[in-house]
């Protein structure tokens, strides 16, 4: 039997010996140990949403977005429209958000998800999109106020075989209305701004 065959077949007996044995066992025969308990309400506290998820809730809905890209150093901004269709999954632990527009006159779409690590205190982020085959990780924090998300994240340049580092700023403008902004190197290495996304609620 093959390696990955062989997992699979032991995972499965795993699972039906687990399932077998809480069907005879019976609570009052089992009591559960101080260390079981304080690791249950552990996992309870990592999965539950609590105010950090809550502070997603705006972003639900449908936007208008006016994207600028500055492809070129000296180069005028390359400008378009698209669509944001954001929702709430997976019990309020993410918003996921379905972008949809043009880039260099070719249709774009592009999946994320935000969401708030309990464990780490930060937003966790991920994009996708169909001008790559990479998936693009970002980690980040409100300032005080709640009003602007700061975020870092690498990315891998295909014209240059190196990763860079990128700043993406979310500010809350108003309930109606988010600006996004990205920065990252130029060909000569100089932080610059590489694209601004505003978003306003479509009612």
């Amino acid at each position: 039997m093959k390696v990955r065959e062989l997992t699979f077949a032991l995972c499965a007996g795993l699972l039906a010996a687990g399932a077998a044995a809480a069907q005879d066992a019976k609570p009052a025969d089992k009591p559960m140990s101080a260390e079981q308990k304080a690791m249950m309400e552990a996992w309870a506290r990592f999965a539950t949403p609590g105010e950090g998820h809550k502070a997603l809730a705006g972003m639900v809905g449908t936007w208008d977005a006016e994207v600028t890209s500055w492809m070129e150093p000296g180069q005028a901004p390359a400008k378009s429209k698209g669509t944001s269709e954001n929702r709430m999954v997976l019990g309020g632990r993410w918003v996921e958000s379905k972008f949809t527009s043009e880039m260099m006159g070719q249709p774009f779409e592009g999946l994320g998800y935000t969401g708030y690590d309990n464990f780490k205190k930060k937003y966790i982020g991920t994009w996708q999109d169909n001008m790559s085959t990479a998936v693009m990780l970002s980690e980040g924090t409100f300032d005080a106020a709640g009003k602007v998300m700061t975020s870092t994240s690498t990315m891998d340049d295909p014209m240059t075989g190196k990763t860079s580092t990128i700043k993406m700023t979310t500010t809350i403008a108003s309930p109606d209305h988010h600006v996004f902004e990205m920065w990252g190197p130029d060909p000569s290495g100089k932080n610059v701004k590489q694209m601004e996304i505003v978003y306003k609620r479509r009612k």
